[in-house]
């Protein structure tokens, strides 16, 4: 059996999170390094290593969820732009970056890992307002 990830410890509760929204299948939450506000990540409920590796019905429920809450971030954050990014070098455990941004400059930020973690009050607030 595979050692539990830590986003399966936060799908079971483990660890909390900012969720804005959840289904059979999958769960969104705020980024606490996010690259820019709103950037949230998109979790198959399936424990499996990388987004190539689901089967194509846990494949299609990601990104039918992905596509369901950029429709949010849209609507709520009006964004220019949302970037869809799959890294998967950070935690093995299928997922997608939804990362809202207005310039490509906000992008660039993605590769600053030494930023702090958004404070808690800003993430409730934003969760509270993507949340549906």
């Amino acid at each position: 059996m595979e050692e539990s990830t830590i986003f399966t410890k936060i799908i079971r509760s483990e660890i909390p999170c900012y969720k804005i929204y959840e289904d059979d299948n999958t769960l969104a939450f705020l980024d606490i390094h996010p690259v820019s506000s709103g950037h949230t990540l998109v979790v198959s409920k399936t424990q499996a290593p990388y987004v190539w590796d689901l089967n194509p019905m846990d494949y299609q429920n990601l990104m039918e969820s992905v596509k369901k809450i950029a429709d949010r971030i849209k609507e709520v954050l009006n964004p220019d732009y949302i970037s869809e990014m799959i890294i998967g070098y950070d935690v093995k455990h299928a997922h997608v970056h939804l990362i809202p941004f207005s310039s490509p400059l906000d992008l660039q930020r993605l590769f600053d890992t030494h930023k702090p973690a958004t404070n808690d009050d800003e993430l409730t607030q934003l969760s509270d307002r993507l949340k549906f």
